[in-house]
């Protein structure tokens, strides 16, 4: 049975990601997209989700792929819809919106799945059973990119809601809560927000694991020249194992053991598929709670303004 789907935002994330994932699964069937303003080449758009939806009853699922903040809303409206929900990260603008639609998603009998795409990453799963086998001493986290370059005219990434650094530093955090297999507790956090933004451009994050582990992470949206998403974790033992490249390659001891081609959207559809025929959900909230926690503890300053 083909999963037939509809695309609710058609934006860069979208087009470079979810369309061609969701055409190379022979399981799905991309229906139709609907945007108020982008319309790629292909794709039939109306320009809401409710147009899309009455112009297309056979839609069974929907891909959310908007800006965090109007989430919660177009996931209510689908799973009312009885639809199921693919939910790009983050989930929802908080945690207790993302909670809420994992709520409505089990009244309403449908799959809700929240998006961690980095947990896909071909190194995770190595690196989580090599963490397994031995006592881990120490955690560092080296996330940095340039936002110009990554996220041209996404104005709303500073605004709130958007969560300014952690929209790719929740890669990171999705890893870490995957590596760990709990949550990641935020003891003290630094954050600088630009004077014109109301979401960080930095942070730097004190945190410990469930078992007393300690994590040392760094953001950064302004990295110039060599881009970083780099995870590092140092065994009792004095061993280490290293995640590069947000997951693609993985060291140990210094030595590559796994270098392959990135396809975390087309296994994050296959995991959506396999939960819809199973008629279960996937609604991990811990990468977006070490994000909140780190608001509630954060020391915010205020830096220069930011212009694209």
């Amino acid at each position: 049975m083909t999963l037939k789907i509809g695309l609710v935002g058609l934006g860069k994330i979208a087009v470079d990601q979810h369309i061609p994932a969701i055409r190379g699964n022979k399981g799905l069937e991309l229906v139709a997209g609907c945007s108020p303003a982008s319309a790629p080449d292909g794709i039939l758009r109306y320009p809401d989700m409710g147009a899309m939806l009455a112009a297309h009853p056979e839609i069974q699922a929907v891909s959310i792929c908007t800006p965090p903040q109007v989430r919660h809303q177009l996931a209510g409206e689908a799973i009312a819809a009885g639809k199921h929900v693919f939910l790009e990260k983050p989930p929802a603008a908080t945690v207790g919106e993302a909670a809420s639609i994992a709520a409505m998603a089990a009244q309403r009998g449908v799959t809700a799945l929240a998006g961690w795409h980095s947990r896909f990453a071909p190194g995770v799963e190595s690196a989580r059973n090599w963490m397994l086998a031995r006592p881990i001493k120490s955690i560092k986290i080296r996330w940095k990119e340039n936002v110009r370059q990554w996220h041209p005219g996404q104005k709303w990434i500073f605004e709130a809601g958007g969560m300014g650094v952690f929209d790719p530093g929740i890669n990171a955090l999705s890893i870490l809560t995957r590596l760990l297999g709990g949550y990641a507790l935020v003891r003290k956090a630094s954050l600088q927000v630009p004077s014109n933004c109301s979401a960080p451009i930095r942070a730097d994050l004190d945190m410990v694991s469930e078992h007393g582990v300690a994590i040392d992470a760094e953001f950064d949206f302004l990295q110039l020249g060599q881009q970083t998403w780099s995870i590092f974790v140092e065994s009792e033992a004095g061993d280490t194992m290293a995640l590069h490249l947000g997951g693609r390659t993985m060291e140990v001891n210094g030595k590559v053991v796994l270098d392959e081609p990135e396809r975390e959207y087309p296994s994050m559809y296959e995991h959506f598929l396999g939960l819809v025929a199973s008629g279960r959900s996937d609604v991990d909230l811990s990468p977006l709670q070490a994000v909140a926690d780190a608001f509630l503890v954060g020391k915010l300053s205020s830096v220069e303004p930011y212009y694209e």
